[in-house]
């Protein structure tokens, strides 16, 4: 996996590298289509100059004028009618010259070697210093006429390659700007789309789709920022679900109580019938308040988080002394316990688990029709306990059950109504918020009319 210094590094020398490529081969072409035709026209320029001086000079003293010229950073090559050829100056690398130039030279025809010197990939041809990379003028010696071959000599090269180093430079700095330039945007790009994810996430949009397919840093904050933003879309939803439900499930008992207090306040009603309307209004208040006190439990557990105050306590003792609590509303119904309690110790927050308890034992109660059975049964291993809740009640549609555990959810509302049900759906929420903070799982199986099972397990420690 790159990281972002890596991929910085190497995008630098890439940089470098490519832009000295670069640089070189356009320096090459610019010598090419440039810099050698002119370099071309110049030695012929000199050349046709030595022939002037060599043909307007008397004969004594052309021999030491060509060793002077030679002397002075010019390679001469001078053939003579028989193919005598003689050299001035500096040595020629290669002295290896088509007869045939020769001849055509000598038969008047001005020899562009320079100019028309092979081009090969990253060769420029100044330091070359072969005979057909010469310019040639045909020389008159009295009667007989010469092939005068002239170059400049490599000492006298180095005081033109300025020009030529000089362009490199230039476009090595010119072209590592252009690549730093793109190289740098592509690295930027991805922070400037979080940028403006981050602003759009700022105004509440939280719907944000980030395409960076990159595996450096840049590349997993783009991966955890889409995170982010999927959890901010899903926790904004879970808060005007939440929103919603909790103003629903207060305006219904609202209703109810503004609904029988204005009956009553009208005075034609019964006494039997007052009896009735009080009643159901105390119902729907203690409705409101045990919802009161779950939303405010639920909030407490959000705020809290981790913050849990453990001790060591018996599991079956806490159990047993939630059915004796609850006690009332198990027998008016008739059911009949099966309890397997054995002594377990467990290392939690009691006051948390103890609201566990209480949840699914409601629960049970609850939904099991009278002369049902639950069954409790405790149980551990060597680093886990176990409880399980069964009850032979009229159990939950197997669509339903993925969602139990969500606020406000419930599975039948309208079944819930006809059977006088009260709960306010956050019961499960808060059971399975103190079950993970725990560190331990809750599960259920159920079936449509004969009855539901919780599975919870918790870490002894």
């Amino acid at each position: 996996m790159k990281s972002l210094y890596l991929r910085i590094v190497l995008t630098t020398i890439a940089v470098m590298m490519l832009s000295s490529v670069l640089a070189f081969v356009l320096a090459n072409i610019f010598y090419q289509y440039e810099l050698k035709p002119a370099n071309d026209s110049k030695v012929t320029h000199v050349a046709e100059s030595i022939k002037h001086f060599y043909e307007n000079n008397p004969v004594e003293e052309r021999e030491p004028y060509l060793r002077n010229i030679g002397t002075l950073g010019y390679q001469i090559y001078v053939v003579d009618g028989s193919g005598k050829g003689t050299f001035y100056g500096g040595p020629f690398r290669e002295h290896s010259l088509s007869p045939s130039v020769v001849e055509q030279v000598r038969l008047g025809e001005v020899y562009h070697g320079i100019k028309h010197f092979p081009s090969k990939a990253f060769i420029t041809g100044f330091f070359d210093n072969t005979l057909i990379n010469t310019i040639g003028v045909p020389l008159q010696d009295g009667t007989e006429t010469y092939a005068l071959f002239v170059r400049p000599n490599i000492d006298m090269l180095f005081g033109e390659l300025h020009i030529f180093l000089a362009v490199i430079v230039v476009l090595i700095i010119l072209l590592s700007i252009l690549l730093v330039v793109i190289s740098t945007r592509y690295i930027v790009h991805p922070i400037t789309k979080l940028t403006e994810a981050t602003r759009l996430i700022s105004q509440g949009t939280y719907h944000v789709k980030l395409n960076v397919n990159r595996k450096d840093e840049i590349g997993r904050l783009a991966s955890h920022f889409s995170q982010m933003a999927k959890g901010l879309e899903q926790l904004e939803e879970m808060r005007q679900e939440f929103v919603s439900n909790v103003s629903h499930e207060i305006q219904s008992p609202l209703s109810s109580i503004q609904g029988f207090s204005q009956t009553l306040q009208s005075g034609e009603v019964s006494p039997e019938q007052q009896k009735h309307y009080l009643s159901v209004i105390e119902g729907e208040a203690k409705r409101m308040s045990q919802m009161s006190r779950q939303l405010l439990m639920l909030a407490s557990l959000d705020k809290e988080g981790e913050a849990l105050e453990k001790t060591t306590f018996n599991v079956a003792d806490q159990i047993k002394d939630v059915l004796m609590t609850t006690e009332w509303s198990w027998r008016e119904k008739e059911l009949a316990l099966n309890m397997q309690l054995p002594e377990v110790n467990l290392t939690a927050d009691q006051r948390l688990l103890h609201q566990v308890w209480v949840n699914l034992l409601t629960n049970s109660v609850k939904f099991t029709p009278e002369g049902g059975t639950i069954t409790i049964r405790l149980h551990e291993d060597e680093q886990h306990c176990y409880v399980d809740f069964k009850d032979t009640g009229i159990g939950i549609a197997e669509d339903n059950l993925p969602y139990i555990f969500n606020r406000f959810y419930k599975a039948d509302k309208a079944r819930s109504r006809r059977e006088g049900e009260t709960g306010s759906g956050l019961g499960l929420a808060i059971t399975y918020k103190i079950i993970r903070m725990h560190g331990g799982t809750i599960t259920v199986e159920s079936r449509e009319g004969a009855g539901t099972e919780f599975h919870i397990t918790l870490p002894k420690t």
